[in-house]
């Protein structure tokens, strides 16, 4: 699955058939803040998974820590432990 960076707006985009989904993000002081997460009418749980994840690779090779706003991101974290090495200090879910 292939997602794009749109700074302008900054939000991350996937297609989900003929769906798009949307996470809003926020970029301070080396961390990268999820805010919003627009599902777009897409019931496909996997690839909105799949979707997260792709998003935080790319900002653990930029070297930016994560701060979950979002609810189901935040979710998203509880059921995939590894991946919270990732968080912000301070930061516990």
């Amino acid at each position: 699955m292939e997602f794009k960076n749109n700074e302008l707006l900054r939000q991350f985009e996937a297609k989900c058939g003929e769906n798009v989904v949307i996470i809003e993000y926020s970029i301070q002081e080396r961390k990268l803040f999820l805010t919003k997460l627009h599902e777009g009418g897409c019931e496909d749980e996997q690839l909105i998974c799949d979707f997260i994840r792709l998003i935080l690779d790319k900002a653990e090779e930029k070297k930016l820590r994560i701060v979950p706003v979002n609810p189901k991101i935040v979710t998203f974290f509880k059921k995939n432990p590894s991946y919270k090495e990732l968080l912000a200090t301070g930061i516990k879910i």
